[in-house]
């Protein structure tokens, strides 16, 4: 249930601080991966090594969840903004409706980072495997 009388301008207020350093984190994410999506082109064009399609589908699919991510906490300020601008208006009530809903953006787009890193830390242990097979193989 919605209590609308509890909620005030420096409640939606307080979400903006963690929205935006979420959105540097996405932000710099990104842009790791366009980097490393780039020299993995690059080293395509001139050497296609076996696994580079792969690794290069990893990636599309890690940018894809990224820009959901961003959209969703994008989204989510949006309402944390209109929240703020119905309740200075004196609507509470729908203040407090487009604030969950604003909660409810920030849930999807901490559920899509966490989808994100899992992705990340499987094709992290991929590669990490690669080496662990050849420090096997160099002991026998």
């Amino acid at each position: 249930m919605l209590h609308p009388e509890a909620l005030d301008l420096a409640t939606p207020a307080l979400l903006f601080p963690a929205i935006s350093l979420l959105l540097l984190a996405y932000t710099n994410r990104f842009v790791t991966l366009a980097n490393l999506i780039r020299s993995l082109h690059s080293n395509y064009k001139s050497d296609p090594p076996a696994n580079v399609i792969g690794q290069i589908r990893n990636l599309h699919y890690r940018v894809e969840l990224i820009k959901h991510m961003q959209a969703a906490g994008i989204s989510s300020l949006f309402f944390c903004v209109v929240c703020m601008f119905t309740l200075f208006a004196g609507y509470p009530n729908l203040g407090a409706v487009i604030f969950a809903i604003s909660l409810l953006l920030m849930l999807a787009s901490l559920g899509l980072s966490l989808a994100e890193i899992w992705i990340s830390v499987r094709a992290l242990n991929l590669h990490l495997s690669d080496i662990a097979s050849y420090k096997t193989e160099r002991r026998a």
